[in-house]
């Protein structure tokens, strides 16, 4: 969850309340938003707010907090409004940065007062940004300047690792791009983003200094900021323009909210460009409309709210209603609003705004007394013989891969169910036996001590033409015994005392089974069909999963046997 720091009297100062260090009332105020006090630092006067909501950007600095608690605090009501001045700034964006980096928005900010929390503060937003929904500075990454250092037009193109050379924020000497990726902290950090590529995005100020070379590091004659900055150009680069300019209405926003007067920039990109229509003017603060239905309000929340009275909640959460019609609203979201994607999400704001603990539970009718079906408890009783017998049950995966559930266990290939898009080399197909499941576990808990006894009943899937899934599952139990003198003589007894117990009449017969050792394996045998194996383990597959002692193991189609058994007790 975002985690946000902020100064303790700076945020009572823009709430304008007066919390005495009360972090319960703090608590109950942030309730509002989904956040909460995680710690505060009475020494350096910092409180520590977790946001529960990480699709809400806009409350990731104190400037959104308070603008988004205003409402439930009774200051303001409804959408705030965010003028923007005429293009002041005019970027040139070059064509070859097609397919690196194309987009980029900017905006002015004029007559901001800054002091070394507000820095701080909004150098912790753009971090936020950079990392989150900028995905690690790939998607989209910021940029603030000192305006009165650069001179018009900004030129954003592309450039050879050659060409350029300047001395990078933090550091006093001029360096290539080259050697900043190799040495500069940043460079380390993100160099991959842009080394994959012939040519490496820059920007660029009239005079030709340079502004940055984004998505690493901004320059240290124009690329920093300071107490005594009064007019800003910030900057947004990235791969989709939707999120570049969230991100800069963000930290525009912020700016503004703290005194300063915001204009825009004209965006010139290449006539024809395939990425764009030409010119595009930024930052757009222009208000989305949604369409919410009074009666699906109601049906979703179980309550009975007039559009009057939902009119009067959604301005508590800093929307507006633009129109009444009947049963339909036309609601009005902010462009900071970025979360808001559908009328569900509207609603939700309707909930908070009516307060959840204003709605009355109501326990849900139901025409049936839930109880555990009739194979769960000798399920139950199962698990309960095996822990008796010494054995400790594991909880494995039923993904897998073919290297373990057939070359490391000896055997050939079978048909299975493979994933279409793995996401884990280890995990590529469902497993269709347990054993190997419980082999790997053995590899690697090799330092516990020995002996060690463990038990798996759980599913497994097998290909099913005769089903429209193409698949079914089924409950398999398997056990394994490892130490020095683990054998077949142990194994045998074991499944003995559990089919004895169980109530289950079963034979062996002698078989052969590649991942065990020939004469010391058997097929067992219920009701004359068989339905499971017993044995010691190859050695061949020990080595394969570089166990050192030997193993022994039963497997068992349990739901056969549990089929038989409920059958059983019908007649």
């Amino acid at each position: 969850m975002p985690t946000i720091d902020v100064d303790y009297p700076e945020l009572e100062r823009l709430l304008n309340v007066k919390l005495n260090g009360d972090m319960a009332k703090l608590d109950d105020i942030l309730a509002n938003i989904k956040g909460e006090v995680k710690a505060f630092n009475e020494k350096e006067c910092t409180v520590s707010i977790e946001m529960k909501d990480t699709n809400r950007p806009d409350l990731w600095s104190v400037e959104g907090l308070t603008r988004a608690l205003q409402g439930y605090l009774n200051q303001t009501k409804g959408v705030k409004q965010y003028a923007v001045g005429k293009s002041a700034l005019e970027v040139k964006v070059n064509a070859q940065l097609y397919n690196i980096r194309p987009y980029i928005c900017c905006s002015i900010i004029k007559d901001v007062h800054l002091s070394d929390n507000i820095i701080k503060g909004i150098m912790h937003l753009q971090d936020k940004l950079d990392q989150t929904n900028g995905r690690n500075r790939q998607k989209t990454s910021i940029g603030i300047y000192n305006l009165d250092l650069i001179k018009p037009p900004i030129e954003y193109t592309a450039v050879k690792p050659a060409e350029v050379s300047f001395v990078p924020l933090g550091f006093t000497e001029k360096m290539s791009l080259d050697e900043i990726l190799e040495r500069h902290p940043k460079g380390v950090e993100y160099g991959h983003i842009v080394k994959k590529n012939p040519l490496y995005p820059m920007l660029f100020d009239g005079e030709g200094k340079v502004l940055s070379f984004p998505p690493i590091i901004n320059s240290n004659d124009l690329g920093k900021i300071t107490e005594e900055s009064r007019n800003l150009l910030v900057e947004v680069t990235g791969t989709l323009h939707k999120t570049v300019l969230n991100a800069l209405n963000l930290v525009t926003l912020a700016l503004i909210d703290r005194g300063g007067k915001a204009y825009s920039a004209t965006i010139r990109y290449p006539e024809k460009s395939d990425y764009t229509e030409g010119t595009v003017v930024t930052p757009n603060f222009d208000n989305k409309r949604f369409q919410l239905s009074v009666e699906d309000t109601n049906r979703l929340l179980g309550l009975k709210l007039s559009a009057k009275e939902i009119s009067d909640l959604l301005l508590t959460a800093g929307l507006g209603v633009e129109k009444v019609a009947g049963d339909c609203l036309t609601v009005l979201v902010p462009c900071y609003r970025v979360d808001v994607m559908h009328q569900v999400d509207i609603i939700e704001d309707v909930a908070i705004a009516y307060g959840y603990n204003n709605i009355e539970p109501m326990w849900r009718e139901l025409p049936t007394t839930g109880r555990a079906k009739p194979d769960q408890r000798f399920i139950d009783i199962a698990r309960e013989l095996l822990v008796g017998l010494g054995y400790q049950e594991t909880l494995n995966t039923t993904l897998s891969n073919q290297e373990s559930l057939f070359k490391k266990m000896n055997t050939e290939p079978a048909k299975i169910i493979e994933l279409s898009n793995p996401k884990i080399v280890t995990m590529t197909c469902l497993r269709n036996w347990l054993l190997p499941s419980l082999m790997e576990f053995l590899s690697i808990n090799q330092s516990v001590e020995f002996p060690q006894k463990i038990f798996e009943l759980g599913k497994i899937t097998l290909p099913d033409e005769t089903k429209e899934t193409q698949t079914r599952d089924e409950d398999w139990l398997a056990a394994v015994t490892t130490h020095p003198n683990a054998n077949f003589s142990e194994i045998k007894s074991a499944l003995d005392s559990f089919m004895g117990n169980f109530g289950v009449e079963w034979q062996i017969k002698e078989t052969a089974h590649p991942s065990f050792i020939d004469g010391r394996v058997g097929k067992v045998i219920v009701g004359g069909i068989e339905v499971g194996v017993v044995g010691e383990v190859n050695p061949l597959v020990l080595e394969a999963w570089k166990l050192e002692n030997p193993v022994a193991s039963f497997e068992l189609n349990f739901q056969q046997i549990l089929e038989r058994k409920l059958n059983k007790n019908k007649t």
